[in-house]
């Protein structure tokens, strides 16, 4: 008699791990010594732009924009101009305007986000974000608080880490 192939207990245990090891792959888990920071800087606690109201924030974004940086969506992937930047540059905080990616940290995932595999040094709060079926890290702009989007840990080489942006949420600046 032919043994099934899709019940003997090796397919079983497949079928139980896959979905718990691609969650960990997609949210970040599972890279040994990665440590987020928690909070925002402290320079930026008592920002004017912290002190905006929603009806000042909606005054200022486009309609998209107010989405993805004060209630924190998610704008569709490939939609951004910004995915396909390639000068030397700057990318700013479309909320409050402070500088958060070099340019020269900037490179193409195939996600259809800007993807960047670093910060500049204390313009990011990190977080943590369970809204989906995994636990992710979401990072916002230090001074206004603005949702940018999330990091994981599938980068290229320094860091391994990819900080994939919402467009929307980002200005670019060029050098």
């Amino acid at each position: 008699m032919m043994k099934s192939l899709l019940f003997t207990p090796q397919r079983r245990t497949f079928l139980m791990a896959a979905p718990a090891a691609m969650i960990a792959a997609c949210s970040g888990a599972g890279k040994s010594g990665q440590a987020f920071a928690s909070t925002p800087n402290a320079d930026f606690a008592d920002s004017e732009w912290r002190n905006l109201t929603e009806a000042e924030w909606k005054e200022r974004l486009s309609p998209l924009a107010y989405r993805v940086l004060r209630e924190e969506a998610t704008e569709r992937a490939f939609t951004s101009p910004l995915n396909d930047e390639k000068r030397d540059g700057v990318f700013h905080c479309a909320g409050c305007d402070l500088a958060l990616f070099e340019s020269s940290t900037k490179y193409d995932s195939g996600t259809g986000w800007p993807s960047f595999y670093d910060y500049i040094p204390g313009t990011l709060g990190f977080k943590e974000d369970n809204k989906l079926w995994m636990t992710r890290t979401e990072y916002h702009c230090a001074r206004c608080g603005g949702h940018h989007g999330h990091v994981f840990t599938d980068g290229p080489a320094p860091t391994g880490l990819r900080y994939c942006n919402n467009g929307v949420a980002l200005t670019f600046k060029p050098a």
